[in-house]
């Protein structure tokens, strides 16, 4: 994956870098692929780069919700952070909060589950809703190329909660953008919105339910990405579970998107 790094800047303290990021990500350009020396240094990220994609969107096409993603900041220390069980275990006991709650991981794999898929790739991925468990909602558009590590992830989250944007490498356009609720109005008409739970008594093969949804629908999958729990929307028209076990948002999601890949005939 290229990274819109450019050789020579060091890195600077988690806590410091991020008030003055968004006026410098507009004159940076996209580095399409490392060579070996910057594999070895890696400055800090300034921004994301566009997936290159030379396909036009399919109609109909796919929009994922991922609901009650813990993504909470707050400040540790003398830094703000996205709080996860791992790291702040400790600072999360001290204020009477659970630590088993704070799974900020779920949304960033069940994120690179939807977007590195050849449902996406083949563009069929209209957009992405997420929202959060403290109801904050934003959009991540389906050219956005995820860092593929965590700590990248999770300073790219604190930008956008802290600065409402993030705007594309070299160019204004923004990738990731905070956006007013609730999330029905940014969903096609016509559309079939579909919720997952373990929990659900309609057990399904994934397959043979998307065959059965008529060829003009959007398909609307909303899947959530807390550690437990299930999801609690009057917009689902349908709640399914597609397996006799629990399974993780971004195998629930692979499920899916393999299913509608043979639907629509994306190999």
């Amino acid at each position: 994956m290229g990274r819109p790094y450019g050789k020579g800047h060091k890195r600077k303290k988690t806590g410091e870098r991020y008030d003055k990021e968004e006026d410098e990500v507009e004159d940076k350009q996209v580095v399409e692929e490392d060579t070996e020396e910057e594999r070895e240094e890696l400055p800090e990220l300034e921004g994301i780069p566009i997936a290159p994609s030379a396909q036009t969107l399919k109609k109909p096409g796919v929009i994922f919700v991922l609901e009650k993603a813990s993504l909470e900041v707050a400040k540790v220390g003398k830094n703000y952070q996205i709080l996860n069980s791992e790291e702040h275990a400790n600072f999360l006991r001290r204020n009477n909060k659970n630590p088993a709650d704070y799974r900020p991981d779920i949304v960033y794999q069940a994120l690179l589950s939807i977007l590195d898929s050849p449902l996406n790739k083949a563009g069929c991925l209209r957009a992405v809703y997420v929202k959060t468990d403290k109801g904050v909602l934003f959009e991540v558009k389906p050219y956005v190329r995820i860092p593929r590590t965590y700590k990248r992830f999770a300073g790219i989250m604190l930008q956008l909660l802290q600065k409402l944007s993030i705007a594309a490498v070299g160019k204004r356009e923004k990738l990731l953008r905070v956006i007013k609720n609730p999330v029905t109005q940014y969903l096609p008409l016509n559309s079939r919105k579909i919720g997952f739970s373990h929990s659900s008594d309609k057990l399904v093969e994934m397959e043979k339910y998307v065959a059965g949804v008529g060829g003009d629908t959007d398909l609307v999958f909303v899947v959530g990405a807390m550690s437990h729990g299930k999801i609690e929307c009057d917009y689902i028209d349908d709640f399914i579970s597609v397996s006799e076990y629990p399974l993780s948002a971004a195998w629930c999601i692979a499920r899916v998107c393999e299913a509608v890949s043979k639907k629509w005939r994306v190999l």
